[in-house]
């Protein structure tokens, strides 16, 4: 037997010494599903404080243990919005920022706080979402393909030979359902892409515009300004890790 078997093995014998049970799966399984379907009044109901009796013990600092518990919640919480058809940069970006700010607690009392507070925000984006548009298959591939490719050159024909479809068509069913053109979608997802390195990355602005596939530093600078009002530059000055909060760009249509 390996010593890991071994440690398992005699986890295993304490926790029914001590008749200790971790929470049962089916009433876990429900809070997160409520998570994904935006129910508000499900997750109020089913969530249960961090560190509370069946979570486990993850580690024997207190804070530390409550923190881990945090990272695993927001991470099964982020899978299964994504999986419920929130966009994976706006689900990820999320749970980044969650994280970064649980990092920063130094009490336990903070953590509880922010359990609660990112729970119910994700509930709340997912309830948005079920009651905002539904996006048909192809345009969910479409808006994942170009998440996964932000740092490469993206093309229509590209994209169509993904979904399946000619390009015309995903084309117009993407404007459609989404209100913009691919190309402008694009533009956006990298320009919020850039927004987020800006303000918690070290990498200057050149080295995040050609990151991100634009074709000249100039180009970069003419796309951000379009969608924010400023210059890379003008922005990492005013946001550089200053705030948690979210920066809102002009949409466009």
């Amino acid at each position: 037997m390996s010593q890991s078997e071994k440690e398992l093995t005699y986890k295993a014998f304490l926790n029914r010494e001590y008749e200790f049970r971790h929470s049962p799966f089916e009433k876990e399984f429900e809070f997160y599903d409520c998570v994904k379907s935006g129910d508000t009044d499900g997750v109020e109901r089913l969530m249960t404080p961090l560190g509370s009796s069946g979570a486990g013990v993850l580690s024997h600092d207190p804070l530390r243990n409550l923190k881990y518990h945090f990272i695993v919640t927001i991470a099964l919480i982020t899978r299964f919005c994504v999986e419920g058809g929130m966009e994976m940069e706006t689900a990820y970006t999320l749970s980044d920022l969650y994280i970064l700010k649980a990092d920063k607690c130094a009490c336990e009392n903070d953590i509880h706080a922010l359990h609660r507070e990112a729970v119910l925000e994700f509930t709340r984006q997912m309830n948005r979402l079920a009651h905002g548009n539904v996006y048909s298959k192809p345009v969910i591939m479409t808006m994942d393909y170009i998440y996964d490719n932000l740092h490469s050159k993206i093309s229509e024909t590209d994209i169509a030979e993904y979904v399946s479809l000619s390009p015309s068509y995903i084309s117009r069913l993407f404007k459609k359902e989404v209100g913009v053109t691919i190309c402008t979608y694009i533009a956006v997802k990298r320009v919020e892409t850039a927004q987020n390195m800006l303000k918690y990355s070290d990498y200057s602005p050149v080295d995040i515009g050609n990151y991100l596939a634009f074709t000249s530093h100039s180009h970069f600078i003419s796309v951000f300004r379009k969608y924010t009002g400023m210059t890379p530059n003008e922005f990492r000055k005013k946001y550089f890790r200053d705030n948690w909060g979210d920066i809102r760009h002009n949409g466009a249509k």
